[in-house]
């Protein structure tokens, strides 16, 4: 017998919550937001908005489904089944941030503030949700493409938006860099690190360096199996030069970057939290991901 599907509720902690564990009490946390200009009533109110869409969408789930609900702070700790349909409830950065740990779940995306999200993966309301969920398998969905690192030593890394190689806490980076299939050709490089991008992440980050470079590369398509990359402030010296700073990637090209620091990391998605640990000798390559994320339209 096959098992009924699985809703799985992503949600983040509000910033009311956070301030109210941190402070102890509704009272002492209004009292702090008072003391720099801003009013509780605002955070409070966002936080209703918040907690009225998730349980709009969790009575829209049907009887017969099991349900499941993981925090933002848990997602390396949950375990994500084939048969689950994952219902991100949140920002845009929520389903950035849980789509790393899916093999081809569909993610349905409902966004709770319309008009302060831009909507670019949460792109449902909650009164959308039991029509959405009635039509699952036959529900049109768009798979966006994901970058992913992959070490010397097995560790892997993989980004819905961006992946970001570099020192930690943005210092100088050391490392020589190079592309799979250009003739081998390397070059020694001193930077602030170096950011490959996928077409949903042309969207932010990405967008920032692309357009201080003046727009030149054509930016990827959320589903376009194609990345970008950019050496963010390449340093010329006598040892170190400045003539791979961007590009394109398509698959299965792979950008590879050989560490001569003691310690640089690369991060996903803002999330410098979860990072691969690189020294001195290592190499690690970044490129397109066999895995997409299938995102309900």
């Amino acid at each position: 017998m096959s098992l009924a599907p699985r809703a799985v509720l992503v949600h983040r902690t509000t910033e009311y919550e956070e301030l109210v564990a941190h402070h102890g009490t509704h009272g002492q946390a209004a009292f702090f937001l008072s003391s720099r200009g801003r009013h509780i009533e605002e955070v409070a109110e966002r936080h209703e908005r918040s907690r009225r869409a998730l349980a709009e969408v969790t009575s829209a789930i049907p009887l017969t489904w099991r349900q499941a609900r993981v925090e933002r702070a848990d997602l390396d700790r949950f375990l994500f089944a084939p048969e689950d349909v994952v219902i991100v409830v949140g920002q845009d950065g929520l389903v950035a941030n849980v789509a790393k740990y899916l093999s081809g779940q569909p993610v349905l995306g409902i966004d709770t503030e319309p008009g302060r999200n831009p909507g670019v993966l949460v792109r449902h309301r909650p009164r959308d949700t039991a029509g959405l969920l009635a039509a699952a398998g036959s529900t049109s969905v768009d798979e966006l493409t994901m970058v992913e690192a992959v070490a010397d030593d097995t560790q892997r890394l993989v980004a819905l938006n961006e992946i970001y190689l570099g020192a930690a806490g943005h210092q100088t980076a050391r490392y020589r860099l190079g592309l799979e299939g250009d003739g081998g050709v390397v070059e020694a490089q001193a930077s602030s690190g170096v950011l490959v991008g996928t077409g949903t992440g042309a969207t932010g980050w990405l967008r920032s360096v692309w357009q201080e470079r003046g727009g030149a590369l054509r930016l990827p398509a959320p589903t376009e199996t194609r990345l970008v990359w950019f050496v963010r402030e390449a340093w010329p010296s006598p040892a170190t030069g400045t003539s791979l700073t961007a590009g394109e990637l398509p698959a299965p090209t792979r950008l590879r970057l050989t560490v001569e620091s003691e310690r640089l990391i690369a991060f996903g998605d803002g999330m410098e939290g979860d990072s691969l640990e690189l020294t001195w000798g290592q190499t690690v390559e970044v490129g397109v991901c066999a895995e997409r994320l299938r995102l309900v339209g």
